[in-house]
């Protein structure tokens, strides 16, 4: 195994898989789980006839960081390798792909799509593929795509089909599932060597070389007292109680502590109530207490003028949007204060000190003649920017020569990132010209990042699985992992939690690797035989739910200002994927906006602009126009901007698939005929 370079303890956990049993292997973020599976993938093509290799990941930046980084500069000379995105062409004729390569690498949803899809050019049977390896494997459970993929596969096996691919699954910590007993955490385990079907494997013989390798950083809490005084916190929860008071909380409601993801949870039930019993005025009293929460959770993680902030984009776009006196007396409110809580929140005496905290942690590592990198983790794409913002603007954390960039998740919108701009700024800290990442959680998992001496939680409350893959970050020698966070806070006692849960987790995988072969493949075939059973139950109740109303009886209602202005019967699905309202008249309902930039391209359609409610001053926004093979223009909706009037009253949805009607799909001819008659006259 030396031509790619593998240490021992990767030998050492790839054997098995040489012999063509389907196993997890378990190594800590940094141990080289990724070569691991290109030396497997490697002797797998040598030693087996006509082999074909998917390597499925789960986010899309991974797909040209596995090609670019570990399997083309090993296997590119030899084989035909193809890395496939929804950001590319090979999508499209997917199939074609994979039969005339030898290895391709994809996200778990384009395999997915290829397995369902009927269309020659697209379609996969699992029984084309040899060996399937899955990356972060942990998320093979519940509807996660892994999961689909893998209960196709189980239901086959289970049938007694013979040709099924070998399964090479790759993790840093399956975690515990939420057990806190080791029972319920073998459990787990078991649970996810059923999903997978395979054993878990790691390293035993050669675990001391395993530790020398991949070094754990030093940890440390950086504790900090509360604000003694809060006059900023204080005047937004007076306002907060002006609009409870106003809204008429009902009797059975108690809305517990401000401040709290416990308030925010009730407060999101409150609007979903509101809508329901058509009461406007609890809706938006609930929606705008909400905002003044989440500024409290700001003011409490980062600088009071970025919770200012929060409430003044907010409130901005509200100025000329007024429906009712609700709207009028809410928008009031804030402008009668905005002068008080901005002086307050520029008043240094009462700057979060926890700040102050994660100056001295950042000064401790960084300094103008000191070579360091760090990454600070933090809970919110809003936080990243904050801190940011925060860090150009402090004097001694430039003096000391920290460059900082913000690393978040790639999406549509202005906070998120695109695919090239992420691998942008990861070059540059690797190449040194940022030595400092803000970063959410996707940079825990998966992202090629180089080693770094400082690893920041900073007001994080995570599983167990997402902090030991943040520590996994912190790879140089004599690197530090610091915990800043409030005395007697959440984030202290959640990080002693996932302590004791990253133990209990190694406990529960040593239970399982200590069964008997017969034992372990008792358990995992009665799970995956009620997993199997549980699935079709679900399936056959998801089935009688959509049918549950005809399509005509059921009104799409604005959630914002409660006006009806579609039916059901109207709302078509495009390639499984967007729902679209056909009726020509539904154009009178909406007005149209911007131009929607996704920055990628699409082989049947394009978006165009963004449409929001024509009811008065509603403007509330419904979706986008797409354009379908260049020439219909649709309006795409998005479920969650509508509640629903059904016969039995009105209900809201977070997701399309939970509608409680029949949605037919979009026939492009059908429509045709019925909007250009005259061009399919005979």
């Amino acid at each position: 195994m030396a031509d790619l370079g593998l240490y021992s303890y990767q030998q050492e956990v790839v054997e098995r898989a040489l012999q063509g049993e389907n196993i997890i292997i378990w190594l800590p973020t940094g141990g080289g789980k990724t070569r691991a599976a290109v030396y497997v993938a490697k002797r797998h093509m040598e030693t087996t006839p006509r082999a074909k290799v998917v390597v499925l990941v789960n986010k899309v930046h991974l797909v040209d960081q596995h090609y670019t980084k570990e399997f083309k500069p090993h296997l590119g000379s030899n084989y035909k390798l193809v890395p496939v995105s929804g950001e590319c062409d090979q999508k499209d004729y997917f199939g074609l792909v994979v039969s005339e390569s030898d290895l391709v690498i994809c996200t778990a949803q384009i395999l997915e799509n290829a397995l369902t899809d009927t269309e020659d050019s697209k379609h996969v049977e699992l029984s084309d593929i040899t060996l399937l390896i899955i990356d972060e494997c942990h998320h093979t459970h519940k509807e996660a795509v892994y999961n689909k993929i893998m209960r196709r596969y189980v239901e086959k096996k289970l049938k007694g089909e013979a040709r099924l691919p070998q399964i090479l699954g790759l993790t840093a910590s399956p975690g515990t599932g939420g057990a806190k007993i080791l029972a319920n955490a073998v459990e787990h385990v078991l649970q996810i060597c059923a999903n997978l079907d395979s054993a878990i494997v790691s390293s035993e013989t050669y675990a001391p070389e395993l530790k020398e390798k991949v070094p754990k950083p030093m940890k440390r809490f950086d504790i900090v007292d509360s604000r003694h005084e809060d006059p900023f916190g204080d005047h937004l929860k007076w306002m907060m109680k002006q609009i409870q008071g106003f809204m008429d909380l009902p009797s059975d409601v108690t809305l517990r502590e401000s401040g709290t993801q416990e308030y925010e949870a009730d407060v999101v039930n409150l609007e979903q109530r509101g809508v329901r019993e058509s009461n406007r005025q609890l809706a938006q009293c609930s929606i705008h207490l909400r905002k003044y929460n989440d500024a409290l959770l700001i003011n409490d993680t980062v600088r009071m003028m970025d919770a200012y902030d929060c409430l003044e984009e907010f409130y901005q776009p509200k100025y000329d949007s007024a429906i009712d006196g609700t709207d009028i007396l809410l928008l009031g409110l804030f402008q009668e204060n905005q002068i008080e809580l901005k002086r307050l929140a520029r008043n240094p005496l009462y700057e979060n000190p926890k700040m102050d905290q994660l100056e001295q942690t950042l000064l401790a590592q960084f300094g103008p003649c000191v070579k360091s990198k760090g990454i600070l983790f933090c809970k919110t794409r809003k936080s990243t920017h904050c801190l940011y913002d925060w860090v150009l603007s402090n004097p001694a954390l430039q003096e000391a020569g920290i460059k900082a960039a913000i690393l978040t998740g790639a999406g549509n919108g202005i906070s998120y990132m695109t695919q090239s701009q992420q691998q942008d700024t990861i070059r540059n800290f690797r190449e040194g010209t940022l030595n400092l990442l803000i970063s959410t959680s996707v940079a825990e998992e998966g992202l090629d990042i180089p080693e770094c001496n400082l690893v920041v939680r900073y007001g994080l409350i995570t599983n167990e699985i997402a902090q030991q893959q943040a520590s996994g970050r912190a790879r140089a020698r004599d690197s530090v992992y610091s915990v800043v966070a409030t005395k007697d806070g959440r984030e202290v006692r959640r990080e002693r939690t996932n302590e004791y849960l990253q133990d209990l987790t190694g406990k529960a995988i040593a239970h399982v690797q200590g069964m008997s072969r017969h034992e372990f493949l008792r358990k995992i075939t009665a799970l995956q035989e009620k997993a199997i059973i549980s699935s079709r139950f679900a399936q056959r109740i998801n089935t009688e739910k959509r049918g549950c109303y005809p399509a005509a009886s059921v009104q799409l209602v604005c959630r914002n200002c409660f006006k009806a202005v579609a039916s059901g019967s109207d709302i078509k699905l495009v390639d499984n994927t967007h729902y679209v309202n056909v009726n020509p008249e539904f154009e009178r309902q909406y007005k149209v906006g911007g131009q929607v930039v996704i920055g990628r391209n699409f082989e049947d359609w394009e978006p165009g602009r963004v449409i929001s409610c024509g009811n008065g001053n509603c403007n509330r926004q419904w979706g986008f126009e797409m354009k379908l093979k260049k020439i219909v223009l649709l309006p795409n909706l998005s479920i969650k901007n509508f509640a629903l009037d059904t016969p039995d009253g009105r209900i809201m949805v977070k997701q399309w698939k939970d509608v409680k009607f029949a949605v037919d799909e979009f026939n492009f001819n059908d429509y045709g005929k019925d909007k250009f008659p005259d061009l399919f006259d005979d």
